[in-house]
């Protein structure tokens, strides 16, 4: 069975306990503290897995725990960090929080590996805490707790292009003949049950990526059929085809139809109509009634809107060759970056409250410490292009990045953040 869309409980290790003991020792009387530090807890860590295509697996198994960190021991021996737990997921997949439904992750793109929760740390032991006045302190620093939290999995497909259109319209047939794509085949409505993707090649090095986006019927924006399961992989393509049966095989007026799934992607998301669109009209090879012309009807109400006709047949071939062309041309002119879902919640969120200092030390560096960075640098993978860009949004949103300002930075100065560096330049 295809699956998109899952729900999970994870949570993270736990730090293990720093250790209280003494050292004890022939000729050593008075040994002092020797309790070592607990190990870290492991993260809960997301990676993409390129040979999975579904979330089935997530449907059997919904509770994913790392191992807590081991206690410190004795002789100033540390405990042992626990190993992080990596959940492997399709690419494409988006990590929400479930109760908001803000976007904690996108793994697309070149984001393949994201640290979702973080282990609790360590505790400290006692031999951290021996003072002049307190040579034996009998008192040692518990582990941090891990972090757990709901989250919903989606798996929104990505794809140049998506090929919409009722059941029964040729869709199947379609793909199986523009593409290395092998869908089932049946005259059923519904038989297609999941995105099939497939790969367009033109020749000479050009192609595209073709997803048939199954089930839309009216209704599909409210979850009708199969419809609201599927409409979430028309979010990150960058063009659409609407399939119509030309030749009413099935008593369906292909203008209604174009008009109704557009109404649907409207309802969905507004945002959809924004894709540009284009009408393929399929089976001209079953038309024949010569009092009517369907092509001159679509032209009639589409082409002016922007959208072009294109007659085709799925099944002897006729017309396919102009309308891969076109698309493929029109591919060209858009951004082929694809769509990534901005991340818009952090496991833990930074409370508002929680202080930061400004300064400028000897070297003319600028400083920004205090728990609100450290916080956030905890949760944040600097190393990836998409968290080093929600770091910004955090210094700017807080306004950090206007006290530097006011402070006097200027283009090139160094900002020091916890043993991080980095060059100033204003946005």
């Amino acid at each position: 069975m295809f699956a998109d869309h899952a729900k999970i409980f994870i949570k993270s290790g736990n730090g293990g306990d720093g250790h209280v003991s003494f050292r004890r020792e022939l000729f050593v009387p008075d040994g002092g503290p020797d309790g070592g530090d607990g190990g870290r807890g492991g993260d809960i860590i997301f990676e993409v897995d390129k040979g999975l295509n579904t979330l089935t697996d997530f449907r059997h198994i919904r509770k994913y725990v790392a191992k807590n960190g081991e206690e410190g021991g004795k002789r100033r021996c540390h405990g042992a960090s626990a190993e992080d737990l990596v959940i492997k997921v399709p690419e494409g997949t988006v990590i929400k929080e479930a109760e908001s439904g803000k976007v904690i992750a996108d793994m697309s793109g070149g984001n393949t590996r994201e640290v979702i929760l973080k282990g609790g740390r360590g505790g400290q032991g006692n031999m951290h805490y021996a003072t002049a006045t307190m040579q034996a302190p009998k008192y040692a620093q518990p582990g941090k707790p891990g972090k757990e939290l709901w989250v919903t999995l989606e798996l929104k497909v990505i794809a140049d292009v998506g090929l919409l259109g009722y059941p029964n319209v040729g869709k199947s047939t379609f793909l199986s003949h523009v593409t290395n794509a092998r869908p089932k085949i049946a005259n059923y409505h519904f038989t297609t049950l999941q995105p099939n993707l497939g790969v367009v090649d033109l020749g000479d090095g050009q192609s595209f990526v073709i997803a048939d986006i199954p089930g839309l019927i009216e209704g599909a924006a409210e979850g009708v059929g199969l419809g609201h399961d599927f409409l979430r992989h028309i979010e990150r393509t960058r063009m659409l085809i609407h399939l119509v049966d030309a030749a009413s095989t099935e008593g369906r007026d292909p203008v209604e139809d174009v008009r109704a799934i557009n109404q649907e992607l409207e309802h969905y998301d507004p945002e959809l109509l924004k894709v540009p669109q284009v009408i393929a009209a399929n089976k001209i090879d079953a038309i024949w009634d010569d009092s009517s012309d369907p092509i001159a009807r679509l032209r009639e109400a589409f082409e002016p809107e922007g959208m072009k006709v294109f007659p085709i047949s799925a099944v002897t071939g006729k017309g396919l060759k102009e309308l891969l062309s076109y698309v493929n041309q029109e591919l060209k002119k858009i951004n082929k970056e694809p769509v990534i879902f901005e991340r818009e919640y952090i496991p833990e969120e930074i409370d508002e409250s929680l202080p930061y200092e400004i300064s400028k030390n000897e070297d003319g560096e600028y400083v920004v410490e205090g728990p609100a960075i450290e916080k956030m640098l905890g949760y944040t993978n600097l190393e990836s292009e998409k968290g080093f860009l929600f770091f910004q949004k955090f210094l700017r949103e807080r306004g950090i990045l206007k006290e530097l300002t006011d402070l006097g930075i200027q283009e090139g100065d160094t900002v020091r953040m916890y043993g991080l560096s980095f060059d100033y330049y204003p946005e």
